[in-house]
């Protein structure tokens, strides 16, 4: 007989003869055995790899030594999921678990070592546990004289190490930018505050990296379900492991406990398990209100929506609970909520006139056109994503543009693309994550290179990698469209089998 059923994935053929339990034939057994063991000496070398990086040294006194670190430790994360892609499912979850758990454990045992963002939190949760607005008053203000403690005020000491900063004032302080309000919108200011109200006294950094291990981990929990309900079995884990085990989850969501973490946790939960309705925009809302970057993802909420009554659905909803967390601040502090955010921008060189970013447009652009240029492609994107997107896969068309802004704007601080690597584990593109590296080493190399043009040739490299991983995929996809052309040799065996039969 003539077989005419598209030839099937090396993957899809492994697992295709036990899909309900996802486990392999009797003949594959030993060598699942074999990936089994590889992936759980990998993984313990990567917990290993992350305690000792956490230990090692700062972003300051010894850049060097934590990028070798962290190069261990991508090349190892690299290896555990080559692996565990041919894992059976079942046991392929429960490694993802298991590992997601144990790089989150390591990275518990060090205080901070690249950020100090953290001790802002802490701050901004013991303001509002007393009463006042987070954006009613800097950190060096005399009038939070009283709330100040040896932890983020230490000025019975000299005034000098990793993470201290002294005001003009002379006073000593934990906290970056003491002199100016807080940044962080609302949402985030509620998880400080339910934080601090949760911690023991005297907890000091730790309280607030449990609860970025918490919600990492949730964030692999949901993962794994999308994937379950996408009917995505088998593949499911090993996307959920490139969140689980990539380094940049336990270094930044979890020893530094940035809280762009709680903004990932409700977009996933935004474009996974929520329809496309209220529910959608108002988690998106909610991702929104943790840090602005969120809102990226919007576009490739309504992917495909033509209805009104839909779009306006989700967008009303996303205004609707971002103006609901905002009332309570906004009715203590009036306009000055946006805090710092002004600042922010014009500091990190994203204003006219004084334009740092947009590394890649600045190479062929001035800098007055790089920024405008900028804005005109993410509009042309998110336009793309919006009309030509898949419904059934709103995160595909988030990546797209939320990766693009980034690389775009070339930040360079690794944890922006938090969000970007969750989209990532949802899609699959892995070579999008060259963008979370690009971040990484622009953030610990610069001191190591000065003035190297470093911004432009790291994410020059990632874009070349996301170009290049687009192209590949493009052609994998003619040559299922065209057998003819470019089809791997096994299928054309099994087609020739499956026709002299």
């Amino acid at each position: 007989m003539t077989d005419t059923a598209p030839a099937r994935s090396r993957d899809s053929l492994t697992f295709a003869r036990h899909p309900r339990s996802g486990s392999a034939a009797p003949a594959n057994r030993g060598t699942a055995r074999i990936r089994v063991g590889v992936t759980v000496v990998l993984l313990a070398a990567l917990t290993a790899v992350v305690a000792g990086t956490v230990h090692a040294s700062d972003n300051i006194g010894a850049p060097g030594r934590l990028l070798t670190g962290y190069g261990i430790a991508w090349t190892l994360f690299a290896a555990a999921v080559w692996t565990v892609r041919e894992v059976p499912a079942r046991t392929a979850t429960g490694l993802v678990l298991a590992g997601a758990a144990a790089v989150a454990l390591a990275a518990l045992t060090a205080p901070p070592r690249t950020s100090d963002d953290m001790y802002r939190y802490a701050w901004d949760g013991r303001v509002q546990a007393a009463g006042i607005s987070p954006y009613a008053h800097p950190p060096a203000s005399p009038e939070l004289a009283k709330l100040r403690d040896d932890w983020l005020f230490p000025t019975r000491q000299a005034c000098a190490g990793w993470g201290l900063h002294q005001t003009g004032s002379g006073l000593c302080v934990r906290i970056n930018r003491p002199t100016v309000p807080t940044i962080y919108p609302p949402v985030a200011e509620g998880w400080f505050l339910a934080v601090h109200a949760a911690s023991p006294p005297d907890s000091r950094h730790k309280p607030l990296q449990v609860g970025g291990a918490a919600v990492a981990f949730a964030t692999t929990v949901a993962l794994l379900v999308v994937g379950r309900r996408r009917g995505d079995r088998q593949r499911a884990p090993a996307r959920a492991a490139l969140w689980a085990w990539c380094p940049a989850v336990p270094f930044e969501a979890v020893d530094n406990a940035h809280v762009d973490t709680l903004g990932v946790l409700f977009t996933v939960l935004a474009l996974g398990t929520a329809t496309a309705g209220a529910r959608r925009g108002a988690l998106l809302g909610a991702a929104i209100a943790v840090k602005l970057l969120p809102v990226l993802a919007l576009p490739g909420a309504l992917s495909g929506q033509r209805g009104p009554a839909r779009i306006l659905r989700v967008g009303a909803a996303a205004v609707a609970a971002v103006a609901l967390a905002y009332v309570p601040y906004v009715a203590a502090s009036g306009t000055g909520v946006l805090g710092y955010l002004p600042g922010y921008l014009h500091e990190e060189g994203y204003e006219p006139g004084d334009v740092r970013r947009f590394a890649l447009l600045r190479l062929v652009l001035p800098d007055a056109a790089a920024e405008v240029t900028a804005a005109v492609m993410l509009a042309l994107v998110a336009l793309y994503v919006w009309r030509r997107g898949d419904p059934d896969r709103p995160w595909s068309g988030a990546l797209l543009l939320t990766g693009t802004a980034l690389l775009l704007f070339s930040p360079d601080y690794p944890w922006y693309s938090l969000l970007v690597i969750a989209l990532v584990a949802l899609d699959g593109r892995w070579e999008w994550l060259t963008i979370t590296l690009a971040g990484t080493v622009l953030y610990l190399a610069g001191r190591l290179l000065p003035g190297f043009p470093l911004q432009a040739w790291a994410y020059g490299m990632a874009a070349v990698a996301v170009t290049a991983g687009a192209c590949l995929r493009s052609g994998r996809a003619r040559g299922l469209l065209m057998p003819g052309r470019g089809r791997p040799r096994h299928a054309g065996r099994a087609q020739a089998a499956g026709e002299r039969s």
